[in-house]
């Protein structure tokens, strides 16, 4: 194995503690103490065991995390080709293999190897220590999957390629699905994932993929039509490479603005779009995750939840600058959506007019000026208001009819209203926390 791996050009530097490499030397150390004549030593056999035994568990590790199953050995081959950032696979993510050109020659040099390894026989290596774990994981079989550990698409597209792989005749063939691959998905975490958070600063900032994201898409919004068609059109625009505007959904509590968000990125993960979620206290790196994602072929929201700003807090200023105000301009493959539930964003008291002057015509304060200056970045603002009470009545009946809710409307109604009292009045989440509840409680009297 270790001879196969070193001839690997493209993809030869997965990392000095990876289950490649490592697996590599204990091979090697193995071959090594074979040519010396003689049978290993207790002792020896024992280390090189451990050895063995500690990049197995890695493998599992990896399988649990991304829900392999089958052909383990075949699936985290097909990982590691994935996740791999060379020359070839970012030529391929952004224009497929006919522009990679030459370097498609030293793709197919390690598309041989990784062939050969798919298919490599650990039998000579179970014999002479006296282990069969390689047989196992090469044909495993996972007693229970709790799909809420993975994301489900991640799983199924990685196994998917790995069978195709699995099956190539020869490296062109192996060649052309991997490519496909590239060109279809991208290259890493962010081709197989839709959502992330960020982790750690500086050189060490990580995108950490959501592995169970919420499925909502715009339809299970009930009402807000237009403020729907607003962000469809928007983010539309923004897949196909229109110059976009950073988007503000800014209104009452509990009225979808954040599953509005979440929806679109559902809906247009498929052209591309992906979406990075930004805490108020990870501001400081905004400028540095910018500098990481703005040669990518995908499209970037970079989502801020439930944004506002107390009258003490100043991070207002530096998200400004870093939003349209440096001297580098803002990637055309990324914009900030932010939704909030104040329209401005950032507290105001009356003492900021306190240098409004009056004569004949009345003049905004600089003080207010600087305030409202971050809301004006944001090029498209949609207001999501509290519904009256009719359009409340509509979801909660809407709701019902999806949930196999079947009882009287007034009787519904009634209910709907003695739960909105109690629960802060009207608004889209207490209808769906309504139904959620009314559900329960058919379910545990049906019992």
């Amino acid at each position: 194995m270790y001879k196969l791996v070193s001839n690997l050009i493209l993809y030869s530097g997965p990392g000095a503690d990876s289950i490649l490499p490592a697996l590599c030397r204990v091979f090697e150390d193995l071959d090594e103490a074979g040519q010396r004549g003689g049978e290993l030593s207790g002792a020896e056999k024992s280390e090189l065991i451990r050895r063995v035994y500690a990049r197995i568990k890695s493998i599992l590790d990896v399988s649990t995390e991304f829900g392999f199953d089958g052909n383990l050995w075949q699936n985290y081959l097909t990982f590691v080709i994935v996740s791999n950032k060379n020359s070839f696979s970012l030529t391929c993510e952004g224009t497929g293999a006919a522009g990679a050109g030459s370097v498609n020659r030293f793709a197919k040099n390690d598309f041989r190897i990784f062939r050969e390894l798919f298919h490599y026989d650990f039998s000579k290596i179970e014999e002479e220590l006296g282990i069969d774990c390689f047989s196992v994981i090469t044909d495993y079989t996972a007693i229970s999957k709790h799909e809420n550990l993975y994301d489900r698409h991640v799983s199924e597209v990685i196994r998917s390629l790995s069978e195709k792989l699995a099956a190539a005749k020869d490296e062109d063939e192996f060649f052309d699905l991997v490519s496909e691959h590239y060109k279809n998905y991208g290259v890493g975490m962010f081709g197989l994932n839709r959502a992330f958070r960020v982790k750690g600063s500086g050189e060490d900032l990580e995108f950490i993929p959501v592995s169970n994201p919420d499925p909502i898409v715009l339809s299970d919004l009930v009402g807000y039509e237009r403020q729907k068609q607003t962000l469809r059109e928007a983010v539309s625009a923004f897949c196909e490479g229109v110059p976009s505007n950073n988007v503000l959904l800014y209104g009452d509590p509990g009225t979808g603005k954040s599953s509005s968000v979440k929806a679109v990125l559902n809906e247009y993960y498929g052209r591309g779009l992906r979406m990075i979620e930004l805490y108020k206290f990870q501001f400081p790196e905004l400028s540095n995750i910018l500098a990481k994602i703005k040669k990518r072929n995908y499209k970037f929201i970079i989502y801020i939840d439930d944004l506002s700003f107390e009258e003490n807090e100043v991070e207002y200023k530096f998200l400004k600058a870093v939003i349209e105000g440096g001297v580098e301009a803002r990637p055309s493959n990324v914009v900030i959506y932010a939704t909030s539930n104040r329209r401005h964003l950032i507290k105001e008291n009356w003492k900021d007019r306190n240098d409004m002057e009056f004569d004949g015509d009345v003049h905004r304060s600089e003080t207010m000026d600087e305030k409202l200056s971050l809301s004006a970045r944001f090029g498209i603002t949609i207001n999501y208001p509290n519904p009256n009470r009719q359009a409340y009545y509509d979801i909660v009946k809407e709701l019902a009819v999806r949930a196999g809710i079947e009882m009287p409307e007034e009787e519904l109604l009634l209910e709907a209203n003695r739960w909105e009292l109690r629960h802060g009045g009207c608004s889209g989440r207490v209808a769906v926390q309504f139904i959620n509840w009314l559900t329960g409680s058919k379910s545990a009297g049906a019992k």
